[in-house]
């Protein structure tokens, strides 16, 4: 990796550097759920990129390295400086193989069991990530990263030994981005997580300073009482954003049955009902009021949904397009099915 952009030290902010608010999530092209077909998946890619998608965040986690090889195969023909790309480091892809379908990830089930068979290994030291991030510059057919995640170092995953993984990656990862964006390796760096509490630790630390963050889930219609609490505060009170990745709660917010990756429960189901009556009684979609929402908080610099059919992807843009009447917001904040804490678009 050359040296090609100088940040002269200094933390940077995300909206220096993300090109809209909307990007694209690719978790869904390494397989998630189901085994997608290659051209589905180029064709969503390519689809994303008519519609005006400038942003692309990745991971080597989904499918073993599948979705940064189909991401890098459909971007290998656009123009580098006209996108923004990031991906992640925490997991180093073998050339040894296993069960797909027989991996421990935690509370996230068998999640890419249809992903390509390649070991993966969790591990955040120095070393590690440099590894990781020359790796993915190989999959991904490019030359440079715009942004680096520091990936799933949360309870979700680890559980009881959710701290020691963080250590590891406060003494690796966090280091070795922090140098690599100081000489203009990279642009930015921070935590991609689907859990609040070590974004809120790395923010408590004197050093090492993360530039942003992909919270995951945690702040979506469905899911955001408790990052309201603690965590958006204190980033915002640092000027540090947010891209909001999974705004559609795993699928249950698109028509989908999945809610944080497993059959939606009862509870959440009802949920989405209830905003399903009131997004239908306004004429809006229940995509745009997600999207929205999600993008209503000051920290929040974009929102990351995912994709695997060009139809859908096509949908995203339209919902984060359209117009959402400030009524819509009104009710919906006297429903009850949204905290008071919660920023809402036209001050609602």
């Amino acid at each position: 990796m050359g040296r090609w952009f100088s940040q002269e030290g200094h933390v940077v902010k995300l909206d220096q550097i993300l090109p809209a608010h909307i990007g694209f999530g690719s978790a869904p092209l390494g397989n998630m759920f189901r085994s997608v077909p290659e051209e589905e998946a180029s064709a969503t890619v390519d689809a994303a990129w008519e519609q005006g998608t400038r942003y692309f965040d990745t991971a080597p986690f989904y499918g073993s390295g599948l979705a940064e090889i189909r991401l890098g195969n459909a971007l290998s023909g656009r123009p580098r400086d006209e996108y923004v790309l990031s991906t992640k480091v925490g997991r180093v892809i073998l050339d040894e193989e296993e069960d797909p379908a027989a991996r421990d990830l935690g509370e996230k089930g068998n999640l890419f069991a249809h992903g390509r068979p390649n070991k993966m290994v969790h591990v955040w030291t120095a070393d590690a990530t440099k590894r990781s991030i020359e790796d993915s510059l190989k999959r991904l057919q490019t030359d440079r990263l715009d942004i680096v995640w520091v990936h799933d170092i949360a309870q979700d995953f680890h559980g009881d030994l959710w701290l020691e993984k963080f250590e590891e990656a406060r003494t690796g990862a966090f280091r070795v981005l922090t140098a690599l964006r100081d000489q203009g390796v990279i642009k930015a760096w921070g935590l991609g997580v689907n859990r609040t509490e070590p974004i809120e630790i790395t923010l408590a630390l004197d050093e090492p300073q993360p530039d942003g963050f992909l919270l995951a889930g945690r702040y979506s219609l469905l899911d955001h009482a408790h990052a309201l609490q603690r965590l958006l505060p204190m980033a915002e009170e640092q000027g540090v954003g947010m891209v909001v990745g999974g705004p559609y709660s795993s699928g249950i917010l698109a028509g989908g049955t999945h809610f944080e990756y497993v059959a939606a429960p009862p509870a959440i189901v009802a949920k989405v009902a209830r905003l399903k009556e009131l997004t239908d009684s306004h004429g809006v979609s229940i995509k745009a009021a997600a999207l929205h929402f999600s993008l209503a908080h000051p920290v929040a610099e974009a929102v990351i949904p995912g994709a695997t059919r060009p139809a859908h992807t096509i949908e995203d843009h339209a919902a984060f397009n359209e117009k959402v009447p400030a009524g819509f917001w009104a009710d919906l904040r006297d429903s009850g099915l949204v905290s008071p804490l919660a920023p809402l678009p036209d001050g609602a």
